[in-house]
């Protein structure tokens, strides 16, 4: 892989900056996975999340793990709905006040609340609504405030969210109102380069119903097999730390691709961190318009 495809991803992490853990790697290419050396990673990442007042932070707060966004049921009637919808181009036939709520509040299954920031249903709906082209849309007639569940760090939540009302559905479409805490700063800094050894991940697809089977998405470039990913859990934490396999030579595309990697646990995450082995930070939920969760933005 040509160190300019991951050069790009990692200058907009911002991850060039900080020690190196993973040995010494210069501009070229890294020395070929060792899971040995992986592993001395994965587990001063572990050590240094366990008991820190970062990971208190993020067990204490609302991090969404899951689409901002749920569709209207039967969506979508068309092609012409889908479209409209993945190129976010929508049509808005009803006033939408700019003015924020009060506070809102996030309640976890298991137990517990948050007092949240809550948006205006204009900014909820700019940002849906950021395509701005000349084919099919979706029309937006009306929005209340009100709620929807979905995943977090925490557990499965009820949050508050824009409910609005979509003309041809019965259901509304639901877009989430709250505003996230502010992500910890991570206890242990980023590796300083990627590597055929290690590189960081995209981000968290799916976590499994029964909490044992992660489904990440991995870079790699246009010589080489795919990602991979290897795990460390322990009690508090799980690990991941993403390689490339089956690196060639030859002359390569300059581009960054990813791929999805499903990921076995030997026991359901429940609420342990998720973790990087290259940024040191939890992974980020990998929305399927291409777009992080809202505490990732």
């Amino acid at each position: 892989m040509r160190t300019t495809e991951l050069s790009r991803l990692l200058l907009a992490l911002g991850l060039f900056t900080g020690a190196a853990a993973c040995g010494d790697e210069s501009a070229g290419t890294g020395p070929a996975h060792d899971p040995e050396r992986t592993g001395v990673r994965a587990r001063q990442v572990s050590d240094a999340w366990e008991g820190s007042k970062a990971a208190q932070t993020w067990r204490e707060g609302y991090f969404p793990l899951d689409d901002a966004v749920q569709l209207p049921e039967g969506a979508f009637r068309n092609e012409a709905d889908k479209h409209a919808y993945e190129t976010q181009n929508f049509e808005l036939r009803a006033p939408l006040s700019a003015d924020p709520p009060a506070k809102g509040e996030v309640r976890w299954r298991g137990g517990g609340s948050l007092t949240v920031p809550v948006s205006s249903a204009r900014a909820a709906y700019e940002k849906l609504a950021r395509g701005r082209n000349p084919g099919p849309s979706l029309v937006v007639t009306g929005a209340r405030l009100g709620t929807m569940t979905l995943s977090t760090s925490r557990g499965p939540a009820t949050v508050p969210a824009w409910h609005f009302t979509v003309a041809g559905y019965d259901t509304p479409l639901r877009r989430v109102a709250a505003g996230p805490s502010k992500l910890p700063p991570p206890p242990i800094k980023p590796v300083a380069r990627t590597s055929d050894a290690l590189h960081p991940l995209a981000g968290l697809t799916s976590v499994s119903a029964d909490g044992r089977t992660v489904v990440l998405r991995a870079h790699h470039g246009s010589c080489d097999e795919g990602p991979a990913v290897d795990v460390l859990e322990t009690g508090d934490n799980v690990v991941f730390s993403a390689w490339i396999r089956g690196r060639s030579d030859g002359p390569c595309t300059d581009d960054l691709r990813s791929r999805e990697v499903t990921v076995e646990l030997d026991r359901p995450a429940g609420d342990r961190l998720l973790l990087d082995a290259f940024t040191g930070r939890p992974v980020p939920y990998d929305s399927p318009m291409g777009s992080p969760a809202p505490s990732w933005d």
